[in-house]
């Protein structure tokens, strides 16, 4: 029976990113990225509970990269594609410039199917997680919804927007060293790296709420950087 749990929590994710996607149609992106929120809980719980009980199994891993391709792939993909709809600009054939959000789908594929061969991938990341990568664009609805002026004036343009795309992309699939989030231990010379990227992470969020999390994920690219520099 507990072998089936941590399979049953992917699921959870699934259906998360299903009912983003729901939303996402409907033109409510502030639900969507909650849900967004919600699906990586689950991908984070499932690990957990898959490591704690001993349930690993070989089709726990491709429910795993099957789910993510949704919850981390399609729906940012779809959201970005929605944000290009409403952004502003004069780039030329700036009616078909809103699919070029679905790059993100693509690249998050390509960064699942290797992430599933690359035996590197055991106890760090090689590229931005897709997780990340949909949080980063899940949090620009919350942002904008804050209703901030300024906020309207960066998020929703065209140049903005797609820029944000092809860096996401690129880093999806770079051959980038990150660390991951899983404590062995709660020794500060194992974990060091880990104890500031939460501390730095919470403060971030207590002072700028929703606007914090792009920069939280910049803050772990950076020291992700710093920590390789320093091995």
């Amino acid at each position: 029976m507990k072998k089936h749990i941590p399979n049953f929590i992917t699921c959870l994710n699934l259906f998360s990113g299903c009912v983003a996607l729901y939303f996402i149609f409907q033109n409510k992106l502030v639900y969507a990225s909650y849900l967004v929120g919600l699906a990586a809980v689950f991908d984070f719980l499932d690990g957990m509970v898959a490591r704690v009980l001993g349930a690993y199994s070989e089709i726990g891993k491709q429910l795993d990269s099957l789910a993510d391709v949704i919850s981390f792939g399609v729906v940012p993909g779809a959201m970005m594609f929605m944000l290009l709809k409403r952004a502003e600009g004069d780039i030329i054939f700036s009616e078909l410039l809103p699919f070029a959000g679905f790059i993100i789908t693509v690249f998050s594929a390509l960064r699942l199917a290797k992430f599933n061969i690359d035996t590197r991938q055991t106890t760090s990341f090689i590229g931005l997680p897709t997780p990340a990568c949909a949080i980063f664009v899940a949090s620009l609805p919350l942002i904008l919804a804050s209703g901030e002026l300024m906020a309207f004036a960066v998020i929703l343009n065209e140049l903005v927007l797609l820029a944000t795309t092809l860096i996401l992309s690129f880093l999806l699939v770079a051959e980038l060293p990150l660390f991951a989030l899983k404590f062995k231990n709660l020794t500060w010379a194992d974990n060091s790296v880990r104890f500031i990227f939460v501390g730095l992470s919470v403060i971030l969020l207590a002072l700028l709420n929703f606007a914090a999390i792009p920069l939280i994920i910049v803050l772990y690219i950076v020291l992700s950087i710093f920590k390789k520099q320093t091995a």
